[in-house]
């Protein structure tokens, strides 16, 4: 716990100072006050996390953490285990959503196995961060161990602080691993306390039937581990998952260096649950890119306090709705960078023309 307690030491609250220059450099650019809406608070939410008034986005990256789940055993998702291993494959050959969509955003996507239940060959594209193959069967045991719990969190930490170290201040969080909609369930019902039936949902699309054993699958689950809901490491440790660990710990780097966090859907929400249960502070250093479809993702954010950017009836994963809020991120630096105000425009601000233009919202 020694590492734990060394990150959080590391995590400072954001500068509040920058939040009240960048609010006054927004309200004297050439627009009515607050007419840009989200992308006035997406500029300063990232110029706080970055300590930066100007909010430079240097370089912009994807992280994509593959892991299997032991729960895939009590049939709880429509496709087998071994399409978490096929999808890394297809990721590594470009094939993937978050592919595309890191590409017509200018992100560099990397792909972690963080705890695949298969053996890769060496591939300079994939970083070998494997834990263990696979979490255990948490409905007989508990998904892993506290030592693999923290070093699948050491594991996400140092992909994301390597990244930061080359440059990257804004990077995308994506995960692959069949039967984590079941693990993310049950954290979000630990953490928030509400029932399992109102924050679980079809996954990959399952049916009535289906959905409703994987419903009383996650209640045997959290009946058997008890998880603490406060302690993250615990909730990890019994009813987590590999991915949402390198999840966790790539916010907490982001969080203890200066850099933005941009969170995808409701797995990536989990792992970045896991983080905030660690370090509330690292709340501050993420961004929700969307809404997802799946029922317990909007739990979720709230319970973090994050407001999505983007509602677009996503539900695959990957790091795909992170990836185009990137774009919109990018958009919101770049109003405060390049956009004129009234004094360089040479836009009167006296009289009633102006008036209307800068109390207009």
């Amino acid at each position: 716990m020694e590492f734990i307690s060394e990150i959080i030491g590391n995590i400072k609250n954001v500068n509040e100072e920058v939040r009240t220059e960048v609010q006054a450099k927004l309200n004297n650019l050439t627009k009515p006050l607050g007419s840009l809406g989200k992308l006035e608070d997406t500029a300063k939410r990232i110029a706080c996390a970055f300590n930066d008034v100007n909010a430079v986005v240097k370089k912009k990256g994807a992280i994509v953490f593959a892991a299997d789940h032991g729960i895939t055993a009590e049939g709880v998702s429509l496709f087998p285990k071994e399409v978490t291993a096929q999808m890394v494959y297809n990721f590594l050959s470009e094939g993937a959503g978050i592919n595309v969509l890191a590409r017509h955003v200018g992100a560099d996507v990397t792909v972690v196995d963080i705890g695949v239940d298969a053996d890769f060959d060496a591939n300079p594209k994939l970083i070998q961060k494997k834990v263990a193959r696979g979490t255990k069967n948490m409905l007989l045991e508990e998904a892993m161990t506290q030592e693999e719990a923290i070093s699948a969190i050491r594991a996400g930490y140092d992909v994301a602080s390597d990244l930061i170290k080359q440059g990257y201040n804004l990077i995308g969080l994506g995960e692959m691993g069949i039967g984590n909609t079941t693990s993310a369930s049950a954290v979000t019902s630990v953490i928030t306390g509400l029932s399992v039936a109102d924050v679980t949902g079809r996954g990959t699309g399952l049916d009535d039937a289906a959905l409703r054993k994987k419903v009383g699958v996650i209640e045997k689950v959290i009946h058997l581990h008890k998880p603490e809901k406060s302690d993250g490491i615990d909730v990890l440790k019994k009813i987590g998952g590999f991915e949402l660990a390198g999840i966790a710990g790539a916010i907490l780097a982001c969080a203890a260096n200066n850099a933005v966090a941009v969170i995808d859907g409701f797995i990536s929400t989990a792992g970045a649950a896991i983080a905030f249960l660690i370090s509330p502070k690292a709340a501050d250093y993420m961004v929700a890119s969307h809404n997802s479809v799946e029922i317990g993702h909007q739990k979720l954010l709230a319970f973090m306090g994050l407001t999505p950017v983007l509602d677009l009836d996503l539900r695959l994963g990957e790091g795909t709705g992170a990836a185009l809020c990137i774009n919109i991120i990018e958009a919101s630096s770049k109003i405060l960078n390049e956009m004129a105000t009234f004094e360089s425009a040479s836009i009167s601000t006296s009289g009633s023309d102006s008036d209307e233009l800068t109390t207009k919202v």
